[in-house]
């Protein structure tokens, strides 16, 4: 159900400018989702990486 969630977001953001905006300001993934979610869409982090193909580094494992 979540890859669903995330194409139907994907399509609405294209259509939808206003939450094409929203959806912008997130400063991370984290709050990006956490913005999903509150617009009515049901995935986790882990669930959009994994529907997008985003491998999102951890910098400070970097050493």
């Amino acid at each position: 159900m979540s890859k669903q969630e995330v194409i139907r977001l994907f399509k609405n953001a294209q259509t939808n400018p206003n939450l094409r905006e929203i959806l912008n300001s997130a400063s991370s993934l984290e709050v990006f989702v956490q913005i999903a979610q509150q617009q009515g869409y049901n995935f986790t982090v882990e669930e959009w990486q994994k529907a997008t193909g985003l491998v999102i580094e951890d910098s400070e494992s970097q050493v």
